[in-house]
């Protein structure tokens, strides 16, 4: 069509109509009066809108598939940060499950001893006062720690409070150089004083040179005046191996610690002694010894032994002599 002022004029009217149509049509509703020619114009074009639809289907759903495949993709990395964070808490509730562990065995030794403690965790090893075996712990003075107050965990004696800051503790530990402890032997209550060696055994002199000392004897703290810095009663450790006895005033041991230093992570600090000294309460029980299984030996005899047995009955049966001549009486000779 030409661009003409009638077509011009005609496009114009054909557009005001179709305003006009649809204002109508609005407005009437349900009656509208172009329902008809609309339901006329739907019979009509209805099979082409259908054929055109499923031409364009599939282009259709392949972007709806586009979109879902989006959609999934989210959903799969959202699954996969929620399992990552769900990992990352099952691994903190594993270490926080083996620090109750912690917790609860010291407090069981604490109630033991009748030691009233402080809980607190290993934030830092070694410190800037030179020490070569030392440990911070995460409570200071403003939690009523001071020093020379007595260090355990579950297994036994971790050491000494050095430093104390307001916030923040040092702790002198067991197996340093510059560590003595009194000590105490089970049962016999012979005393001495342990050492630290760094990562090798506590070394003990015991003060009576002829004391009756075996692998395997355990130790606790004998404890201090005013029970600082040291209180007693708390595990030490077990013999490992005792020096021959050469005559000397003291005797030497060497002791294996309780407590693993490379390991700490809740420890405790005593600020209230007990009221009574409890000896070897606090020890750990002794694991029971190992029956000696019996050996029971049956001999049975065998099929050729009865054989032998019946063949020399035989024999000695062959040999009994049948002939009343053959007997062991005397003959005597009848002359004619």
């Amino acid at each position: 069509m030409r661009d003409t002022k009638e077509s011009r004029l005609l496009l114009v009217l054909l557009i005001a109509v179709a305003f006009a149509l649809i204002t109508v049509d609005i407005r009437g509703g349900r009656n509208s009066p172009v329902d008809g020619a609309r339901q006329a114009a739907a019979t009509v074009f209805g099979p082409v809108e259908d054929g055109l639809s499923s031409a364009v289907d599939p282009v259709g759903n392949a972007v709806s598939a586009i979109r879902d495949s989006g959609e999934r993709h989210s959903r799969l990395a959202t699954l996969e940060k929620e399992n990552a964070a769900l990992k990352a808490k099952l691994g903190s509730d594993d270490r926080s499950r083996s620090r109750l562990n912690q917790l609860d065995s010291m407090l069981k030794l604490a109630g033991e001893g009748q030691y009233g403690i402080k809980g607190a965790q290993v934030v830092a090893i070694g410190s800037a006062q030179g020490f070569s075996w030392t440990v911070t712990i995460d409570v200071g003075a403003s939690d009523g720690i001071k020093r020379d107050m007595t260090v355990l965990n579950a297994d036994g004696l971790v050491g000494r409070v050095t430093t104390v800051g307001p916030d923040t503790s040092t702790v002198l530990l067991a197996n340093d150089p510059d560590f003595t402890v009194g000590t105490r032997m089970e049962g016999s209550d012979e005393l001495g004083f342990a050492s630290g060696q760094g990562d090798r055994p506590l070394r003990v002199q015991l003060l009576n040179g002829k004391a009756e000392v075996k692998k395997g004897d355990r130790l606790v703290t004998f404890g201090s005046e005013s029970d600082k810095p040291f209180v007693p009663g708390v595990p030490v450790g077990v013999v490992s191996r005792v020096d021959p006895s050469g005559g000397g005033l003291t005797r030497t041991l060497y002791v294996t610690p309780y407590v693993s230093f490379t390991k700490l992570d809740i420890v405790g600090v005593v600020v209230q002694a007990p009221k009574k000294d409890p000896r070897d309460e606090v020890l750990p029980s002794k694991p029971r010894p190992v029956p000696t299984p019996t050996v029971t030996v049956t001999v049975t005899p065998s099929a050729g032994a009865n054989q032998d047995g019946g063949q020399s009955d035989q024999s000695q049966s062959d040999q009994s002599p049948s002939d009343p001549s053959q007997t062991d009486e005397p003959q005597t000779d009848e002359q004619p």
